[in-house]
């Protein structure tokens, strides 16, 4: 068992611009998981990871049961603190292969667009709620974060692994050779989601934190949505109005 106390260490280095650096993840093919969830929602997925990166102050509980009979180097506490991927380190780490899509876009399946959004947590939280209704194909435009990041794979625990997802892609063509319905939510000349008609397969586009759906997309768009809200707010966050939108589709297909 490896143990790293020294900012100077190789691995560390690594692991620090794998945490800080797009370039490097492309680069490198790599990315980092935190947690046991996450490298287990990974591993049932593309198989086994070693090593495992372990928390001096994690080498018993959860994080030791899940890393028994592994390769495992453990990390100065500070150090694990240092790579800064979330507030509260989980104490496991993982070096993981970025998987490519699943397999092409099809037009003729439900899909998130996502249009600019980069934060990354509501870009998890996005992913994460898609796979949750049943969706398996999302595409990114290239204002969104990186699907990748750690702080967006924290964010999905474990929905990347269910999805089809393209990034730097071009929304405008996806949405003009799109089989089915493409839905925009906006306030400018939209019905309320529940009393719009739809069916057969849809693309939900949903905007940037700010601004929204860019205009162009709009125009684009098949079907204009608004969520009603009697409250006094004019806007919903970007996840919380995907996740009312999607589900409202999962509640008519059941119905």
């Amino acid at each position: 068992m490896k143990h790293i106390q020294s900012r100077d260490n190789a691995l560390f280095k690594q692991l620090r611009k794998l945490a800080e650096s797009g370039r490097e993840r492309r680069k490198s093919g790599l990315t980092l998981l935190d947690g046991v969830h996450l490298v287990q929602a990974y591993e049932a997925a593309f198989g086994r990871l070693e090593p495992l990166i372990v928390a001096e102050s994690a080498t018993s509980g959860e994080v030791a049961d899940y890393a028994a009979g592994r390769e495992v180097v453990v990390l100065a506490d500070a150090l694990m603190r240092d790579l800064g991927l979330v507030d509260t380190p989980s104490g496991l780490l993982a070096m993981a292969p970025i998987p490519a899509a699943r397999e092409g876009f099809r037009p003729d399946r439900d899909a998130i667009l996502l249009d600019g959004v980069q934060d990354p947590g509501n870009l998890g939280t996005l992913l994460r709620t898609a796979a949750a209704a049943g969706i398996r194909q999302a595409v990114l435009s290239p204002g969104c974060a990186s699907a990748w990041s750690p702080k967006v794979l924290r964010a999905g625990q474990g929905a990347h692994f269910a999805l089809s997802i393209h990034e730097e892609a071009d929304l405008q063509a996806v949405m003009s050779d799109y089989a089915g319905t493409t839905a925009v939510t906006c306030l400018d000349g939209a019905t309320s989601l529940y009393e719009a008609a739809w069916s057969g397969p849809v693309a939900w586009v949903f905007g940037a934190e700010g601004q929204g759906v860019s205009l162009p997309l709009i125009e684009s768009a098949g079907l204009r949505i608004r969520i009603p809200m009697p409250g006094d707010v004019e806007s919903l966050n970007v996840a919380a109005a995907a996740a009312i939108c999607l589900f409202e589709a999962v509640r008519r297909r059941l119905a």
